[in-house]
Order: structure tokens, then C-alpha cells, then sequence
């Protein structure tokens, strides 16, 4: 009896048990040889993303204790929103310009005529790749701003970018670096 019952319970066992998380959070850098692109951060700030600088977060916490330190922009698993603290999180999106963006914290509100995906992130052997597909595009784009960063837009010929001309832009692979699976920020605005 008591053998047949271990037999029954250890394949469930076997099933609960840790394996290594095949859609983790992750953080995503730039890849494009030879230029000023390359090994670049993506970040966070002013609702949408950048290559370059740095993230802009913020914590209601008293002198930020108990928020994460908010250093780096990190995805949620499937890269479809942030990994955020906040309740409700905050969710990624193309805009109808073609910019990469994210909702403010508290509000679910997201500009009609923007695309919730398809967003994927698809595992490697040392590193991942994160990709938009929505609207034909072939992935993600960096686009030249007056501040020396790089806004990041789907990779898309009708984008409305900084300089107003789409040819200024630089297609990138985003390369998406294993993250903590713990919030890396309170929120991000």
C-alpha cells in the first residue's frame, strides 16, 4: 500500500519540483556592430524607450525604503509589461507614431490605435532576443534625438521619429539579458 501510494505521488512531486524558467524577466541591450548603438541599455523614462541614458523611476516609499533600487529597465516575463511593483503594473505597447511605450502607473489607459504585440521573447544559449511583429515590422529600430539617446520605435517605415526621417534610424537586435525575477523598480515614469 504505502509503496503504491509513493508511486503515485512522487511523479507529481517530480513535476512540482524548480526547473530553470523558460520565459523569464529579462533586460534588453542593443546589438549592431559598428555603430553608436551598439551595447547600448534599453531604458524607461518619460513613457517610452530609449537606448542610452538611464531609466527614470520612482518609489512613494519614504527615502525609497523597501522599493527596488529602480537602476535598470527590466521586462516582465513575454516582455508585454514591465517588472514593476506597482499594483496593476504597467504595460508596453507600440503608440500609433510607432514608438515603444509604456502606460503611466494606475491607468490602463493606452492611446487607440497602438498595438499590444505580438511582443516575443524567444530563449538563447547565452542570451535571448525580444521582437515586435505588429504592423509588418521586423522587430525594433533606434531612432536619433536631440539629447544624444536613441528612441527606440517598431521597425516600421511610417514612424513618426524625432528627426522626421525614418532613414536617420538604426535597425538593432535586442538582445534580452536574463533579469531578477523580482521587481527591478517601484514604477517607472
Amino acid at each position: 500500500m504505502k509503496s503504491s501510494l509513493v508511486s503515485l505521488v512522487l511523479p507529481l512531486l517530480a513535476a512540482a519540483a524548480p526547473t530553470q524558467n523558460a520565459d523569464p524577466a529579462f533586460g534588453v541591450m542593443s546589438s549592431r556592430s559598428a555603430s553608436p548603438i551598439h551595447l547600448l541599455p534599453m531604458n524607461a523614462a518619460g513613457q517610452r524607450f530609449y537606448l542610452g541614458g538611464q531609466p527614470s523611476t520612482y518609489c512613494p516609499l519614504p527615502e525609497g525604503k523597501g522599493c527596488p533600487p529602480g537602476t535598470s529597465t527590466v521586462f516582465a516575463p513575454g516582455g508585454g509589461s514591465l517588472n514593476v511593483m506597482v499594483p496593476g503594473g504597467q504595460q508596453v505597447y507600440v503608440n500609433p507614431d510607432g514608438a515603444l511605450s509604456f502606460t503611466q502607473a494606475h491607468s490602463a489607459y493606452i492611446p487607440p490605435g497602438s498595438a499590444l504585440g505580438p511582443f516575443k521573447y524567444e530563449p538563447g544559449e547565452n542570451m535571448g532576443h525580444y521582437t515586435f511583429n505588429g504592423w509588418g515590422a521586423s522587430g525594433f529600430m533606434a531612432c536619433p534625438t536631440e539629447d544624444e539617446k536613441w528612441q527606440v520605435f517598431a521597425a516600421i517605415q511610417n514612424a513618426t521619429v524625432p528627426s522626421g526621417d525614418v532613414a536617420d534610424c538604426l535597425g538593432f537586435s535586442a538582445m534580452a539579458i536574463t533579469g531578477n525575477q523580482t521587481a527591478a523598480a517601484w514604477q517607472y515614469i
